[in-house]
C-alpha cells in the first residue's frame, strides 16, 4: 500500500498545479488537515463531475467520477457533495476550471 498524504498538503499541491495549468481552483470547504478525505467539482463546458478518492484493489490512490460518466447539473453535484459531507464531516471540497473535465491534478481514473 502506498503511504498517504496529508490532506491539507494534498489541497496545497492540486490548488498549485491547477493554478500554474491556467485552471483556476478554490477550497471550498475545509476538512480535516491530517487525515480529510477528498472531494474535487471540476466544472466543465458541459457540467459538472465529483471526483471522490478511492483505493484501487492493490491499495493506491485513485479518484472514481462519483457523480457518474456523463457530467450533470449544479443541484444535482450539490446533492452529492451535501449527502458525502453528512456523512463525513472532515471532507475537503475543492473546484476546479476543467473545461475537459480531466482533473489539472495527475489523477488515475477508475
Amino acid at each position: 500500500m502506498e503511504p498517504r498524504v496529508k490532506a491539507g498538503l494534498w489541497t496545497q499541491m492540486a490548488l498549485r498545479l491547477s493554478d500554474s495549468a491556467g485552471r483556476p481552483g478554490a477550497v471550498l470547504r475545509k476538512g480535516d488537515p491530517d487525515s480529510g478525505g477528498i472531494l474535487c467539482v471540476l466544472r466543465g463546458r458541459e457540467g459538472l463531475s465529483v471526483l471522490s478518492q478511492v483505493r484501487d484493489a492493490q491499495g493506491r490512490a485513485a479518484w472514481m467520477r462519483s457523480t457518474g460518466a456523463t457530467p450533470v447539473g449544479q443541484e444535482e453535484a450539490d446533492r452529492y457533495v451535501e449527502r458525502q459531507v453528512k456523512r463525513d464531516p472532515d471532507l475537503w471540497v475543492l473546484e476546479f476550471e476543467a473545461p475537459d473535465l480531466q482533473p489539472p491534478f495527475e489523477a488515475r481514473l477508475v
